[in-house]
């Protein structure tokens, strides 16, 4: 496994058991709160929010689907990328979720929450994944249907943009996610050169 991806695994899982293990207010203290949380007991937005959210997670499941999906397609795209663009690329990435998540929500209303996970560095991943590699089949876990990384990259983007407007699987943060591919694309056409986006 390269080294970027590898240590991200580490730091995620050794901060779950941290998050399980003792009593401190991690979530207090790094999940993401929004700008404006209206909530008396919430400590509120500060700056390293934007990214220390992302190595918070909610439970067992939600780590284990994010590290599953950090291990089958971080890798791939780290040798394509090398290690150095490939960690601005998933920090740019989780930056971006977190900024997408704050709009969108102060914009739409409704009940503020802190938002934790590593979700919007994956979703960029996989937005690069379907990208650079269109044709590679890929196997959804739930049910166990084949399909071009093409379909399933974009199918799951058509999803998050379905339940983000629709609200529905409330407690997910879809936007966030779409977040993380918006990221994702606009680093990835920078580093192909494309109009407007120089290197």
């Amino acid at each position: 496994m390269p080294p970027v991806t590898q240590a991200l695994i580490v730091v995620n899982v050794a901060v779950f058991l941290l998050q399980m293990a003792t009593d401190l207010p991690l979530i207090e203290w790094f999940a993401l709160w929004p700008v404006s949380s209206g909530l008396e007991a919430g400590p509120g937005f500060e700056p390293w929010q934007l990214i220390s959210y992302s190595f918070l997670h909610g439970g067992v499941a939600h780590i284990l689907f994010n590290m599953f999906a950090l291990y089958m397609f971080g890798g791939e795209i780290e040798r394509l990328f090398g290690s150095r663009f490939y960690l601005a690329y998933y920090f740019a990435c989780v930056l971006s979720a977190a900024v997408t998540h704050l709009v969108v929500t102060g914009w739409m209303g409704g009940t503020p929450y802190p938002t934790v996970g590593a979700s919007g560095g994956i979703y960029g991943l996989l937005l690069a994944f379907g990208l650079y590699f269109p044709d590679r089949r890929v196997i959804l876990l739930f049910p166990p249907i084949p399909m071009s990384a093409r379909t399933f990259v974009f199918g799951f983007a058509a999803l998050e943009l379905f339940f983000g407007i629709t609200g529905t699987a409330a407690g997910i943060a879809h936007f966030a996610h779409l977040g993380g591919m918006l990221g994702g694309w606009l680093l990835i056409q920078y580093r192909r050169g494309r109009f407007p986006f120089k290197r």
